[in-house]
Parts: C-alpha cells; structure tokens; sequence
C-alpha cells in the first residue's frame, strides 16, 4: 500500500486519541483508484466517529496530523472527520467535525484554538469523497463501508463535482493539469455514468472528445503521472475550458428535464 508505514502509524494515533468513538478510517482518492503520484498527490482520508470530539481532543489529534504531515507526500495529508449518522442515510451538505489540508496548515501553526473553534460546519466536497469510498475506498480501521456510508444521491454528486469545475475558464489558466482531468472525468459521469480518476477521466477524454483537445489532454495526463508542471497553450486551454462546460451544462440541463 502507498505510505503503508505513515497510514499505519496515523491509524495507531487515531485509534489512541479517538478511542471508542472512532467508527472507521477510510483511504480514498488516488491512493485507492490506483493512480498516486507522491509528486502530485495528497493522502485522502475520512475518519467516522459516534458522537462529537471535545476541543481539546480535536487539539491533540490535530497535533498528530501536523507531526505526521511532515512525512506526507508533496501535497500532504488532507481528512475530514464526520459523524455516523450523516453517512447513512447520507446528508447533504454534510456536517463535519474537523477538517486538515496543507492549504489549512499555516492557519493552524499561528491560531490553533481558532482553528479548532472554527473549523466545523459543512462541506459539499463530501459527497464526492464519499461516492469514491462506496465505489473503492480501502478501510484502514473499523466497520465495513456498506455498514457506515450509505449511498449518495445522484444530483448531490453532481452538484459536489460541478463545484470543483465551475470555475474552469479561469482556474484553467493557473491549474491547469487538475482543471483539465477534472473537466474529463465530470463530463463522463454526466454522459456515461461513470466514476474516474483524474487519470482515467484523462484517458476517457481521448478516447471521447474532439482531436483537437487531444494534445491538451495528453500533456495534463504527462504532467500528472510526472514531476513536471504541464505546459499549455493557453488559448487551447481556454477553448478546452468553454467546450467542456457547455457540453457539462447541457448534461446538466437534461438530467433536469428527465
């Protein structure tokens, strides 16, 4: 498994810290669709608990994950912890207890009691994370994914992944590989029904989408699978952007009528 000895010992940590009230550690993302590159990828964890975690619990656990980060891939670790009984049935948005990205690193270095009081509410992003885990997420810890997450209804998965594209003339331009692969893989669910990785979503778009953007698609899949950053053509990339999302809002549209 990718960063056994890290999962392992984040596992031990947890277990210690959470005590009964951890339900599961759950794996997802590219580390569990086979397509993880330490160079370009996080660690995707969800944590489940019964009850809600005091603030002096969340600042130990907390202190953990920040020790832990240091020996994490490039992007680090990012998790989420939620309870049991928003994972079946599923709620949406859904609450959180705690969430950790490095993007959240620095806010909790210089104000950990902020952090810890602030970071809780609810997080649309969750239906995606929790689709991958019904379709292939690795239990690290604790109860079967058929016992704790239930199934997420299609437009609440459709809405969570349109989220992270629905800025995509811009974002192009600066994410250029992540915008991309995404835009492939989004437009495949929506077409087809089907749940990619950024890889397979890049690979599903050659195999689908005008030749045109074949050359585009190709050096996001490079740059992905490398240590490279991608090399665009940025009106290409542009034209790329306003392609895929008319053809994603048609979808959209559509699965509205029906």
């Amino acid at each position: 498994m990718i960063y056994e000895d890290l999962l392992f010992r984040f596992t031990e940590m947890s277990k210690k810290i959470l005590g009964n009230n951890l339900v599961g550690i759950y794996l997802h993302g590219s580390a569990a669709m086979g397509c993880f590159n330490p160079k370009k990828s996080d660690l995707d964890l969800i944590l489940i608990v019964k009850n809600d975690i005091p603030s002096a619990v969340k600042m130990e656990f907390m202190n953990k994950v920040v020790e832990l980060n240091e020996e994490a891939p490039a992007k680090g670790i990012e998790l989420s912890i939620v309870k049991k009984e928003f994972c079946n049935p599923f709620v949406y948005p859904t609450p959180f207890e705690l969430h950790f990205s490095a993007m959240h690193l620095n806010w909790f270095k210089a104000q950990p009691e902020d952090y810890i009081e602030k970071m809780q509410g609810t997080d649309k992003d969750l239906a995606a994370h929790f689709t991958i885990i019904n379709k292939c997420g690795v239990v690290l810890f604790g109860e079967k994914i058929s016992e704790v997450f239930g199934k997420v209804r299609k437009n609440d998965y459709i809405d969570s992944i349109w989220l992270d594209i629905e800025d995509a003339r811009e974002d192009i331009v600066t994410d250029s590989m992540y915008i991309t692969l995404n835009l492939c893989r989004v437009l495949a669910y929506l077409q087809e029904d089907l749940i990619l990785s950024k890889k397979s979503g890049g690979e599903w778009g050659l195999s689908i989408l005008p030749q045109e953007f074949h050359a585009l698609i190709q050096e996001a899949l490079q740059s992905y699978e490398t240590d490279r950053d991608m090399i665009i053509h940025l009106e290409t990339a542009k034209h790329f952007a306003e392609y895929m999302l008319s053809q994603i809002e048609q979808c959209k549209a559509k699965l509205c009528e029906e």
